[in-house]
């Protein structure tokens, strides 16, 4: 490649990245051109080849750009890193964006190329990956997928709370048919030895629902399996293409009976992934109609135990109340020992650099869902006030987690938790402030203190305004300091499990030898 068409991909990823942080289309960045200098304005599709590398301005486009964007010239045409300040902005879920650019490195036919190869070579499933892709579309789009909550609704005619009877009857109405199966829990291999692993219902094609009979004991989870199969049918007229209802067996995704699933993307990845999302999705909002559903949270104020009166799953719960409250800063976990997130939702920006595709290997003993895992001993559900120091700044959560046994008995624990910072910014509280207060508690007190009471007050005054009895509850415990990994644990004295990182360390001496070279010249 030649020095000149570098610069033309530099330049035109450089302009790409200007319009879209100023929300231009080309057509609108076209026609400020031609305010600017009619003769001269450049045309959409000669823009678009612009930033494709495909063409380099010529002087006067470059002048007009420059005067339209307040640049020199100059600026567009060397390699300065200001291309990645300008391309990357803040994503819900918190996960730093990457620019992709420029498209000479980074093309369509590359990532077809390296992706699988990664995955491959990392011995990541295409499952866990599709799954991955899911979730972040998932977080970027704020959990909002309209056309499934319609459809859902239409289909269960917004009734509230559904019975299992209720839900026997849509199929039925559906023309689904209803087998019922007898099969055990059994030892399924997993990566760190083996589990229990139970199918509880299936689907196959064109119309029949299998139901393990042990599901008739359990309507909770009866009733998540027939909506989710429902969907099926609805939204794909019962082709037959999606996975099983399984527990146990292989994290990251839904066991195949403990077979063994290769590491690798095959084509039929990301088309079961996305089916049983959807699937999910509109059995929560079959079950958990919007609005109906957020009376009902508003009269319970949140509270996930409340689902016991009507027959849900406490997962279906806390998926279900991030999507229909009208606060949409929220988060959920659902962890698996040692240190699997399984599923994972960040709404709120949440750090978080494990999930689906690895158990992390230091978790931090502070968050509540992985303390949770540990003590099995202790109560099986409790609120927490955390605070997290990331990138220079202290952020503040609380959350509500539950300690469950899935279908074959496997413990795991379920958390849903919300970012209180903008809550407290909404109630016109000093939030820096406050979170400065409780961050400086616990660091004199080895990482977990009482809260102030300044901070009590007006963390108790926001959360009388979102109606969440937990955040409450939590005040009546001490806040902890957790990070995203425990070798960054912020703590004076490191809590068990954390240790020295060699990368802050390599940074540490390359600090030291720059300072050590400006002091001696």
């Amino acid at each position: 490649m030649t020095l000149h068409t570098r610069k033309s991909h530099f330049l035109g990823t450089k302009l790409r990245a200007l319009r879209k942080r100023n929300r231009l289309t080309l057509d609108e960045l076209s026609v400020r051109c031609a305010q600017l200098d009619a003769r001269c304005a450049p045309s959409v599709s000669y823009l678009s080849m612009i930033e494709s590398g495909k063409r380099r301005p010529s002087e006067e486009v470059l002048k007009l750009l420059s005067a339209l964007f307040q640049r020199d010239a100059g600026w567009f045409a060397d390699d300065s890193r200001d291309i990645e300040a300008a391309a990357v902005e803040h994503r819900a879920g918190g996960a730093t964006g990457v620019p992709l650019e420029p498209a000479f490195l980074f093309s369509k036919e590359l990532l077809q190329a390296a992706i699988p190869e990664l995955l491959a070579q990392t011995g990541t499933t295409g499952q866990q990956f599709a799954h991955l892709l899911i979730r972040s579309h998932q977080e970027m789009s704020r959990n909002d997928f309209p056309d499934l909550e319609r459809l859902a609704e239409s289909i269960g005619e917004r009734g509230f709370p559904l019975g299992a009877a209720d839900l026997l009857r849509l199929c039925k109405h559906h023309g689904l048919a209803i087998r019922w199966f007898d099969r055990k829990p059994v030892l399924a291999r997993d990566k760190d030895g083996e589990l229990r692993s139970m199918v509880r219902s299936f689907y196959e094609a064109p119309r029949t629902i299998y139901l393990n009979r042990q599901l008739q004991s359990d309507p909770a989870r009866l009733k998540f399996d027939l909506a989710s199969h429902l969907g099926h049918k609805v939204l794909h007229d019962g082709d037959g293409l999606k996975s099983a209802h399984a527990t146990g067996g292989e994290m990251g995704g839904s066991p195949d009976g403990g077979a063994a699933i290769a590491a690798g993307l095959n084509a039929q990845d990301v088309l079961h992934a996305w089916r049983d999302f959807e699937c999910s999705f509109f059995a929560g909002a079959l079950l958990c109609p919007k609005i109906p559903f957020r009376r009902f949270l508003t009269r319970e104020s949140y509270r996930v135990e409340a689902g016991e009166k009507i027959e849900l799953t406490p997962a279906v719960v806390m998926r279900r109340m991030t999507k229909v409250s009208p606060y949409p800063y929220w988060h959920f976990f659902d962890a698996y020992p040692p240190g699997y997130l399984r599923a994972v939702y960040r709404g709120n920006g949440i750090p978080l650099p494990w999930g689906n595709m690895a158990q992390v290997t230091d978790p931090c003993p502070n968050w509540a869902v992985f303390r949770m895992l540990d003590e099995h001993r202790g109560a099986d559900r409790g609120s927490q006030i955390s605070v997290m120091r990331h990138g220079g700044q202290s952020l503040l959560y609380c959350c509500h987690s539950r300690r469950t046994n899935d279908m074959a008995g496997n413990p795991h624990v379920l958390s849903v938790g919300i970012d209180l910072l903008p809550a407290l910014r909404s109630h016109s509280a000093d939030a820096d402030a406050i979170v400065a207060s409780i961050t400086d508690e616990c660091l004199h007190h080895r990482g977990e203190a009482k809260i102030p009471k300044a901070a009590v007050e007006a963390i108790n005054g926001a959360a009388r305004v979102l109606n969440i009895a937990w955040v409450e509850d939590a005040l009546a415990r001490p806040a902890r300091v957790i990070c995203p990994r425990s070798a960054d644990c912020p703590r004076t004295a490191h809590c068990n499990g954390a240790g020295s990182s060699r990368a802050r360390e390599i940074t540490d001496v390359r600090e030291e030898i720059i300072s050590k070279a400006r002091r001696g010249h």
